[in-house]
């Protein structure tokens, strides 16, 4: 039986993991409901965050201009990569985005790995990052789940008053409901689809700079685990749908953390099946994923 003290420090564990998952699954479910694209390459951005910040601290600059730098990086990777490999293939079926997204991924793990190699470089954790708070009697929780937690739920705050608030942000909505009518009504289609990918891209540089600091590495290969567990996430919660991936990504983070704790430590290894099985229970239980899709016309 678990003890409360181990409850308490599995729930704070649990809730920065989905807090770097729902960063991760927002800004792929944001391309998703605009594009209809499922952005595989976004693992790729996050990756690039990761090394632009290992980078920019080699040379001396200090931790708060490095993350600014680091997630100004993933934006321009972002844009780049919408006008390079997806504008040109606007229009066309969807299996040719799809399978242009994993040459985007592809291409940028193998440029990672001529730049940098294949093994992994120490990110650039600032000590302020690498204490302990104690919260109850037996229970702490790092300074880097911390600012994980406050982040993640600050820019989840401010995304949805940028949605719900903004004139770009209802843009982005009409565009994801109907981009015909959207395309009609006077809305500039080109600048609300950068405005998700710059937005996405964002997000994945934050994640990118939090999931540094709690592996304490960047390899050419980091931004596979986060885009599957991300994927899966908006799969849960619904693809198309902000609150379904953000929901999705904490259930996932939740179900991880406690299947650690309950599982035999002969069965740990095998949790990302345990994880797997559960949302193919999910599915067949509610195709569309907890908090429902949409189906955005295509553009």
């Amino acid at each position: 039986m678990m003890s409360s003290a181990e409850f308490g420090q599995q729930f704070i564990n649990a809730l920065s993991l989905g807090s770097i998952y729902a960063l991760v699954a927002v800004g792929l479910t944001m391309v998703f409901g605009i594009l209809r694209l499922i952005n595989f390459a976004h693992g790729e951005v996050l990756m690039v965050g990761a090394f632009s910040a290992y980078f920019l601290a080699q040379i001396g600059i200090p931790f708060p201009i490095v993350a600014v730098l680091a997630i100004v990086a993933t934006v321009v990777v972002g844009v780049l990569m919408e006008r390079v490999a997806y504008r040109p293939l606007r229009g066309a079926p969807d299996v040719s985005l799809l399978l242009t997204s994993l040459g985007v991924s592809i291409a940028l793990q193998n440029g990672a790995m001529l730049v940098v190699g294949t093994q992994p470089k120490p990110f650039p954790t600032p000590d302020a990052l690498a204490g302990q708070i104690p919260l109850t009697s037996g229970v702490q929780i790092s300074t880097v789940n911390l600012i994980t937690i406050v982040t993640a739920l600050v820019l989840m705050v401010l995304l949805t008053f940028f949605v719900t608030r903004t004139m770009l942000g209802m843009q982005m909505r009409a565009t994801a409901e109907n981009a015909m009518a959207a395309r009609l009504m006077g809305i500039n289609i080109n600048t609300v689809i950068v405005a998700a990918f710059v937005v996405g891209s964002g997000l994945a540089g934050v994640a990118a700079l939090l999931y540094g600091a709690r592996v304490g590495r960047a390899q050419y290969d980091m931004g596979f685990i986060p885009i599957l567990k991300a994927f899966v996430a908006t799969v849960i919660g619904g693809f198309g749908s902000i609150p379904g991936a953000v929901l999705g990504a904490y259930i996932l983070g939740f179900g991880e953390i406690f299947l650690i704790s309950f599982l035999p430590d002969a069965l740990t290894k095998y949790r990302d099946a345990f994880v797997f099985i559960g949302l193919i229970v999910i599915l067949l239980l509610r195709p569309q994923g907890i908090l429902g899709s949409t189906e955005p016309e295509k553009i």
